[in-house]
C-alpha cells in the first residue's frame, strides 16, 4: 500500500512539474535566460556567480510569470487551437486560480531578485511583463501590429544582461537591443506562417498582410537585413563599450546570410518547408551570434 501511494505521489509530482513547465514555457524561459547571461558577460568587467544566479532566477521568472498570465488570458482561444488545446488551463489540468497564483508568484519573486541586481534590471523586466500581457497579448486579435508591439519586451532580454552587470542604460545595451528586435520579425513571421491554419482557429492576426504571400516574405527579407546590419554595426566602433572584431563580424554576416537565403527560398516557394527551415535558421543565429559576442570579448581580453 505504501509503495502505492509513494507511486502516486511521484507521478502527481511528476504531472504538476511537466504543467509548471508548460504555463511557464521552459524551453522558451531558458532561451530568454540565456540571452540575459550573454548579455551580462558582454557588459560585466568582473564575473560575479551571485549576480548570474539572481538573473538566470529572476529572468526565468519574469518569463514564466508573462506566460503564465498570457495563457490565463488567452485560455478560450487556446481551446480552439491544435498546439495549444492541451496546455494546462484548456485541458483542464489546472484551474485559472492557480495559473494566476503561479504567475503572481513568479512576478514577485522576479522582481525582487532583479531589483537585488539594481533597480534598473528590475524596471525593464516589469516593463516586460506589462508590455507582454497588457498589450501584446490582447493586440494579436486585432491587428498584425502585435507582432511589432511583441518585439520590444521580446528584445529586452539581451539588453536587460548588459543593464544587470552595468547599471547604465545607454548606446551599448540599446544595441544589444535593436539587434534582438529585428530578429524578432523573420523568426515570429517564420513562425506565423508555420502555423497560419491554426492560429486563425484562435483569431490571431500574426502574418503582416494576413496572408502566406510574397508582400509578407518581402518584409521578413527586409527586417532580416536589418538584422545583419545592426549585428555587425559594433565592428566600426560607434557603439561605445560594446565592440565587435572584424573576425567576429565576418562571422556574424556569413551567419546572417544563411538566414538570409532562407528568408528568399521562402520569398520563392511560398511553403511551409522553407517557413520551417527559416525558423531554424533564426533559433540557430541568435543563439550563435550571442556566442560569438562573448567569445569575441573573452579573446580580445586574453590578446
Amino acid at each position: 500500500m505504501k509503495t502505492t501511494v509513494g507511486m502516486v505521489k511521484s507521478t502527481t509530482w511528476s504531472l504538476s512539474f511537466a504543467d509548471f513547465k508548460e504555463i511557464t514555457k521552459a524551453r522558451l524561459a531558458i532561451s530568454v535566460v540565456f540571452s540575459s547571461i550573454a548579455g551580462y558577460f558582454l557588459g560585466a568587467d568582473q564575473i560575479s556567480g551571485l549576480s548570474i544566479a539572481l538573473l538566470a532566477f529572476g529572468g526565468y521568472c519574469m518569463v514564466g510569470a508573462s506566460n503564465a498570465y498570457n495563457q490565463v488570458i488567452e485560455k478560450d482561444l487556446d481551446a480552439l487551437m491544435n498546439r495549444t488545446k492541451n496546455r494546462p488551463i484548456p485541458s483542464g489540468r489546472m484551474s485559472v486560480g492557480k495559473a494566476m497564483a503561479i504567475a503572481i508568484t513568479l512576478t514577485i519573486m522576479g522582481i525582487v531578485a532583479l531589483y537585488y541586481l539594481n533597480p534598473q534590471t528590475a524596471m525593464f523586466g516589469a516593463i516586460s511583463i506589462f508590455l507582454y500581457t497588457s498589450v501584446y497579448t490582447p493586440l494579436k486579435t486585432k491587428t498584425p501590429l502585435a507582432v511589432f508591439v511583441g518585439a520590444f519586451p521580446g528584445a529586452i532580454p539581451f539588453m536587460l544582461g548588459w543593464v544587470a552587470a552595468t547599471n547604465d542604460f545607454g548606446i551599448e545595451p540599446g544595441t544589444l537591443f535593436m539587434i534582438q528586435f529585428f530578429w524578432q520579425f523573420p523568426h515570429f513571421w517564420a513562425l506565423g506562417w508555420m502555423l497560419d491554419e491554426d492560429y486563425k482557429k484562435g483569431g490571431f492576426k500574426m502574418l503582416p498582410t494576413g496572408k502566406k504571400d510574397r508582400s509578407t516574405a518581402l518584409q521578413i527579407i527586409m527586417y532580416t537585413i536589418w538584422m545583419i546590419v545592426i549585428s555587425i554595426v559594433p565592428v566600426w566602433g560607434i557603439t561605445g563599450a560594446l565592440q565587435l572584431s572584424v573576425v567576429a563580424a565576418v562571422i556574424v554576416f556569413l551567419m546572417g546570410t544563411v538566414m538570409l537565403f532562407f528568408a528568399f527560398r521562402l520569398y520563392e516557394k511560398k511553403d511551409n518547408v522553407s517557413a520551417r527551415k527559416l525558423m531554424l535558421a533564426s533559433v540557430a543565429y541568435i543563439t550563435l551570434m550571442q556566442l560569438v559576442y562573448v567569445a569575441d570579448k573573452m579573446v580580445r581580453l586574453w590578446i
